[in-house]
C-alpha cells in the first residue's frame, strides 16, 4: 500500500486541480489522503468534498480544527498512514502513470529512503533547466510518456530531496522519525533535515528521471516551504555544515544533465 498526501491551506482552485490530476491513479494499492489544515476559506470543504467523489472509498478527507502549519500537517498525515508515502503539494499536477514511474524506481534499490521527480519547477530536480523554474508545461501525457521510455536504472543521488513531490520508503520514517517541528516550526527545512538525516544513516536521495510531476509555485504551503531560509537555514547548517557545499557541488557537476538531454531529445522526435 501506497498513500499520496496532500496538505491544504487555500488555493481552492490550484487543489482541486491537483486532485483531478490523480484520477486514473488512485486505487485499491494506492490510497489518496488530502488533509485541509483549518483553511481560513471554509467554502473549501465542499469544492475538496466534491473533487474527491471520484475516488471512492480509495480517499480519505481530514479536517483539521487547529492550523498546524505544514510540518505538523504532513506528520498527521504519517500517522494517519502505513506503508509508504507520497507527499505532494496541492500546487502540482500530476502526470499519468507517476506513481508506478516512482514504485519502479523504489524498487531498484532498497536503500533509497526518498524519491523526487522531474519537474518544471523544483531547484535541483528541473527540466528543461537545471535550477530554473519554468511554465507549467502543456502536454503532461506527452512528457509521461517520453519520460517512461527511459531505462529504469542509474538514478541520481541528491544531497535533498525536494518537497513539492517526495516519496518516503516507510522503513527510512521508522528509522529517522518524522518531520522535525521542534527545530523546524510550520514549515523551512524539514525536507532538507529529514533528507540529511537519511544520508548521514546511509539511506539514499534520488531522482526518479522517469516520473514527471509539474509544480505551479506560489500556492498554498508551497510559498513558504520551498527551500530553507533565515532562521531555519541557520538551524539546519548548525546541524549539517555540509550542506550548503553538498548542494553547491551538486550544481556544478549537473549529475542529471544527461537524463534532461535524452527526456527533450525524446520529446523532439
Amino acid at each position: 500500500m501506497i498513500s499520496l498526501i496532500v496538505p491544504v491551506y487555500g488555493a481552492e482552485a490550484a487543489t482541486v486541480a491537483c486532485l483531478e490530476s490523480l484520477r486514473g491513479q488512485i486505487d485499491a494499492e494506492t490510497r489518496l489522503l488530502v488533509i485541509d489544515d483549518a483553511s481560513p476559506d471554509r467554502s473549501i470543504v465542499g469544492a475538496l468534498e466534491s473533487a474527491m467523489v471520484p475516488f471512492g472509498g480509495h480517499a480519505e478527507l481530514i479536517l483539521q480544527d487547529v492550523n498546524r502549519g505544514f510540518v505538523g500537517t504532513v506528520n498527521h498525515g504519517f500517522a494517519r498512514t502505513e506503508g509508504d508515502v507520497i507527499l505532494l503539494n496541492s500546487d502540482t499536477v500530476a502526470s499519468p502513470g507517476f506513481v508506478m514511474r516512482i514504485i519502479e524506481c523504489a524498487a531498484t534499490d532498497a536503500r533509497i529512503a526518498t524519491i523526487t521527480p522531474f519537474s518544471n519547477n523544483a531547484e535541483i530536480c528541473s527540466f528543461p533547466d537545471l535550477c530554473v523554474a519554468a511554465t507549467v508545461p502543456k502536454d503532461l501525457a506527452r512528457i509521461a510518456a517520453a519520460a517512461e521510455r527511459l531505462p529504469n536504472e542509474d538514478f541520481i543521488d541528491l544531497p535533498t530531496g525536494v518537497g513539492f513531490c517526495m516519496w518516503i520508503r516507510r522503513e527510512a520514517l521508522e528509522q529517522l522519525g518524522d518531520f522535525d517541528q521542534a527545530t523546524f516550526g510550520r514549515g523551512y527545512g524539514e525536507e532538507n533535515d529529514f533528507c540529511q538525516r537519511a544520508i548521514g544513516h546511509g539511506w539514499r536521495n534520488v531522482l526518479c528521471h522517469r516520473a514527471f510531476v509539474a509544480h505551479v509555485g506560489g500556492e498554498s504551503f508551497a510559498a513558504t516551504t520551498h527551500r530553507p531560509n533565515g532562521e531555519a537555514l541557520r538551524r539546519l547548517l548548525a546541524r549539517y555544515p555540509q550542506y550548503n557545499r553538498q548542494v553547491a557541488d551538486f550544481i556544478a557537476a549537473d549529475p542529471p544533465r544527461a537524463w534532461r538531454q535524452q527526456l527533450a531529445h525524446l520529446l523532439e522526435s
